[in-house]
């Protein structure tokens, strides 16, 4: 028996009520609709069956692999060896004195019409990111001069073994694209609370729809992708580097340089794993070659090498 039919094995006897699925092609779990099958998955719908998956991981020696939306995540084409745990099916959320507690699984969009609902204003840049709220504290991510760092109050997360630990934000090392889970990918972010201000809900409506359509105008929203491909180098932005090597419109296979913004890869139709990552390289070739500028992947990678 190996090493994963041991661990579907435990889940049985444990958590019988958890799904499990085995050979799960990960092209339907990430945006980019790249990846091949996982050897097993798991789909927790909430915190005993999350906390059982971890723990039976961890009885038999597995670093689980957590997912979330799979909006920043290229995956080999050839699968991976691993236990994957899906975290989407926790997505409730609670408010308490403006503090806002969502589950790891929610996606941002529906975290963000959350605090909309509750008349709650400092989410509106969260409305057109992709991904999920776990996956956004782990990157601290942001966008129009918005990032979570600047509303999140305390996070709770599993260690390795399913102990639940809350620690307040301040000690979570958030900074670019960076903070202390990102050091540790074996703890998982299992929920986190937002200190937000009351405001006007037209008025927060309104700002979500402008940076919907700002959104819409400049990014390729039609095409699958991981959204920025590439991290901001200091002193300067992925995009603009791009396109200053005339690089827009470069296509590897099915993949491609966003002839709309040079700072996505896009999966023009029928792109692999292996195409992103040759056209990802021949991008950072160009641009250290004619700039001096070393870029660095902000999508993470499963199985790659």
């Amino acid at each position: 028996m190996d090493i994963f039919s041991a661990v579907r094995m435990v889940l049985e006897r444990e958590c019988p009520e958890l799904e499990l699925r085995t050979e799960e092609p990960m092209a339907r779990h990430t945006t980019f609709r790249v990846g091949g099958p996982a050897r097993l998955m798991a789909f927790p719908r909430d915190k005993k069956e999350i906390k059982a998956a971890v723990r039976a991981a961890d009885e038999m020696g597995v670093i689980p692999f957590f997912l979330g939306n799979g909006s920043n995540l290229l995956v080999a084409d050839e699968g991976v060896e691993a236990f994957v745990i899906k975290t989407g099916g926790l997505d409730q959320t609670r408010e308490v004195n403006r503090r806002l507690r969502a589950e790891c699984g929610i996606p941002l969009s529906r975290l963000a019409v959350a605090a909309l609902g509750r008349g709650l204003t400092g989410l509106e840049f969260a409305h057109g990111i992709p991904g999920s709220l776990g996956g956004a504290v782990v990157m601290n991510a942001g966008a129009y001069g918005g990032e979570m760092v600047q509303v999140l109050t305390a996070v709770t997360y599993l260690d390795k073994h399913g102990q639940e630990h809350t620690v307040p934000a301040s000690e979570c090392g958030l900074t670019y694209r960076h903070s202390m889970f990102t050091d540790h990918p074996e703890w998982l972010v299992l929920e986190a609370e937002m200190e937000l201000e009351q405001g006007d809900a037209e008025e927060i409506r309104a700002k979500m729809e402008d940076l919907a359509q700002r959104r819409k105008s400049k990014q390729p929203l039609e095409y699958p992708s991981a959204g920025s491909t590439f991290k901001r180098p200091e002193g300067h932005f992925a995009a603009a580097l791009i396109e200053q090597c005339g690089l827009k419109g470069l296509t590897v296979g099915g993949a491609q340089v966003s002839e709309k913004h040079a700072g996505f890869v896009i999966n023009r139709g029928g792109a692999t794993c292996a195409d992103i990552l040759k056209l990802t390289e021949q991008i950072k070739e160009t641009v250290l070659r004619e700039t001096g500028v070393t870029l660095e992947l902000e999508v993470r990678t499963l199985g790659c090498g």
